[in-house]
């Protein structure tokens, strides 16, 4: 079973930015942040990695094709078309597309803008 320790670099991953909102003035104490929307496909055999956090990066994620595997907490969970997670400041993972069509999800969260 692959866990933390045999994730790889990303490789496989293509990300498109469908749109933002600043968020600095719509939500108090939200300044510097913006809300984030992309399209994020990963090749068969691709890997959204290293192991990583979403602390001050929360966020959901929605799965429109093929199916991703996540791993965190040494479990491994496959989600397909329809499904998706949420992303906290207790997610610690990587992603994978260990199918044989390019997986598509489309991935909302709450970046600090730089």
């Amino acid at each position: 079973m692959s866990d933390e320790r045999t994730a790889r670099e990303t490789t496989g991953v293509s990300t498109e930015l469908l749109g933002t909102v600043d968020l600095t003035g719509e939500i108090e104490g939200m300044e510097g942040h913006r809300l984030r929307m992309r399209m994020v496909t990963i090749e068969p055999g691709g890997v959204f990695g290293p192991v990583h956090d979403h602390i001050g990066r929360p966020g959901i994620v929605y799965i429109l094709q093929g199916v991703i595997t996540d791993h965190r907490d040494g479990v491994e969970t496959d989600y397909g078309p329809g499904l998706g997670w949420p992303e906290d400041r207790h997610t610690l993972h990587w992603l994978e597309n260990r199918g044989t069509i390019p997986a598509v999800e489309i991935s909302v969260d709450v970046v600090r803008v730089e």
